[in-house]
């Protein structure tokens, strides 16, 4: 037996086109294959959270500062 096997949208307790589960030997969930074609603002959601969560320990900065620098910026682009 594979170490993972596909399971197919016939498989699946709703139709999901697009998606599909690779399961280990003993049946469980380990990976998921998604058609980007068809499934594109799914995945931007899913890689934003991943990103979010990956910053969350990041020093954030207060709404004044972003706006100080994205006006320092628009300045210096308008300079050049």
């Amino acid at each position: 037996m594979a170490l993972y096997s596909r399971l197919t949208n016939e498989e699946l307790p709703m139709n999901m086109p697009g998606i599909e589960f690779l399961r280990d030997r003993k049946g469980r969930r380990k990976a998921v294959l998604i058609d980007l074609k068809k499934h594109k603002r799914l995945w931007e959601d899913l890689y934003d959270a991943y990103l979010a969560h990956s910053r969350r320990s990041e020093r954030r900065e207060s709404l004044a500062t972003v706006r100080r620098l994205v006006e320092a910026s628009a300045k210096r682009k308008a300079r050049a």
